[in-house]
């Protein structure tokens, strides 16, 4: 197969930016399939990402994706149900429950954390480290133009309808 060379200077970097994204979650859900994720969805990602250093209830859940209360527990009930999350009672309060990654969730953290940092090492080979810190600074730019950074350092992105 050969490859069409891209003239940098003709992109427009919004949209290739968001055309990278939409190759990176093609990558990543094709990695996490063969690692033996095949459910797993995009959106799902959203939902690990207050699961990693936090065991929320699902109010606290829903309040963090930006949906209702029943959307939140309908996603947990799914995740549930394939093996990512479980619920376990609060220590302080046993009328509540809180959510938590199982081991089959935070393998598929781990797979998908590999890809980026595949994707990482091999930019760096490509471009050097002069050229990936610009492209870091671009980026975080562009996130900052679109009010966007907040969200991202508070992992309060909102969940995307699908």
């Amino acid at each position: 197969m050969s490859r069409v060379e891209l003239n940098a200077a003709d992109l427009d970097v919004a949209m290739l930016s968001s055309l990278v994204g939409t190759a990176l979650d093609a990558r990543t859900l094709a990695a996490l399939r063969a690692a033996g994720h095949p459910q797993l969805r995009r959106m799902h990602g959203f939902i690990f990402q207050h699961l990693i250093d936090k065991q929320p209830t699902v109010s606290q859940l829903a309040a963090a994706l930006g949906v209702t209360q029943q959307a939140a527990s309908k996603s947990v009930a799914e995740l549930e149900t394939l093996g990512y999350v479980k619920r376990e009672p609060d220590a302080l309060d046993n009328r509540l429950r809180r959510i938590a990654l199982t081991e089959h969730g935070r393998h598929a953290i781990g797979v998908s954390r590999r890809v980026r940092a595949n994707l990482s090492e091999a930019l760096l080979e490509d471009v050097g480290q002069d050229a990936l810190n610009t492209t870091r600074k671009v980026l975080v730019a562009l996130l900052d133009r679109l009010d966007a950074t907040d969200a991202i350092t508070t992992r309060s992105v909102p969940m995307p309808a699908e």
